[in-house]
């Protein structure tokens, strides 16, 4: 299944169905830089660790975490992109074998599961950060951040997901 944000479907429909199909692709381009930056920072945060323990031969206390968090929402933040261009891991065997109607209701399908998949795991992702939010959880670790703001990636990452789904679906290309 190869997308781009160009798409046929997404450049001649019109209309509300066309603008949200249009204002998906231009937030997860966004999430995507985003998403970048965050990979940057976490690769910065490991070659600052390196130099730490072993140039200067003192101990670190929150470069791991930090990496993690900004490694893990980096990976969420930017799987609405991966989605839309088509850079996710598919086997499309069967559908491209069939082709035609039935690769259509094929894709349709494994799109409705995903959706309802991801729809899931927003849904879970953002009680997940009202709960660290409301109780005040920390990491507990010797860093000891708040939790919040850890998670928060993964809330927003799951929901522009969930929402890149169903501009796919609206596209048909899912």
């Amino acid at each position: 299944m190869s997308h781009s944000s160009s798409s046929s479907a997404a450049s001649v429909r019109g209309g509300p169905v066309g603008g949200y199909i249009r204002l998906m692709d231009q937030l997860s381009r966004y999430a995507a830089y985003l998403a970048s930056v965050m990979f940057v920072a976490g690769v910065a945060s490991i070659c600052h660790m390196v130099f730490v323990r072993y140039v200067l031969g003192m101990s670190t206390s929150w470069q791991t975490e930090f990496t993690i968090f900004a490694v893990t929402g980096a990976m969420l933040m930017g799987s609405g992109y991966v989605l839309m261009t088509g850079g996710h891991v598919a086997i499309t065997l069967l559908p491209d074998a069939l082709g035609g109607a039935s690769r259509k209701v094929m894709q349709l399908i494994a799109g409705l599961f995903g959706l309802a998949f991801c729809a899931a795991l927003a849904y879970s992702s953002w009680l997940y950060v009202a709960e660290a939010w409301h109780g005040q959880w920390t990491t507990g670790t010797v860093w000891n951040p708040p939790l919040w703001p850890a998670l928060l990636p993964v809330a927003v990452g799951a929901s522009l997901l969930t929402l890149q789904y169903v501009a796919e679906i609206l596209r048909g290309e899912a």
